[in-house]
């Protein structure tokens, strides 16, 4: 993998697994998450969204014409932030991923997705090229913890008093 060059889940899950695992059962505790794209205008916008990790791939499914899949289809630009929770646990911390949707059209993908998913058709499909991937989270009640991985790097960890 080449510094800087956006890859999928399982190349980020095969780079970092310990950091994927972490990621993933944040985005598993809860169905709705946070999907930041760009308008027209290049203003955020920001909408829920349900995400699957399935065959190596980070996938994104929207209704049919969407503003957020017209946004993602004009540029594939997006951030992706887990859901919460309730309170201020956040059990496993805060995860954010950003990186480029790609709009996926392939027949047998999209079967594939529909046997896994069962979603409501019509349907836009997104798969993901990650550019980034950051978690934060309480060490010791006592340290603020970042950690940030970007393709072709490793994680780097950053600690806060």
């Amino acid at each position: 993998m080449t510094s800087g060059t956006p890859v999928n889940w399982a190349g980020f899950a095969a780079a970092e697994p310990v950091l994927a695992d972490t990621v993933e059962a944040r985005f598993g505790a809860y169905t709705h998450h946070v999907l930041a794209t760009l308008r027209k205008d290049g203003s955020p916008r920001t909408t829920g969204l349900e995400v699957r990790f399935l065959t190596g791939e980070l996938w994104l499914g929207m209704m049919p014409d969407s503003l957020k899949a017209l946004d993602l289809r004009r540029d594939p630009r997006f951030a992706l932030q887990a859901n919460p929770g309730d309170g201020t646990g956040m059990g496993g911390g805060d995860v954010r991923i950003a990186g480029r949707a790609i709009e996926v059209e392939d027949p047998e993908t999209r079967a594939g997705y529909v046997e896994e998913v069962e979603p409501p058709e019509p349907f836009h499909l997104f798969r993901t090229e990650l550019t980034e991937v950051v978690r934060t989270f309480v060490e010791d009640d006592k340290y603020l913890v970042v950690e940030i991985w970007q393709p072709g790097q490793p994680v780097r960890t950053v600690r806060r008093a």
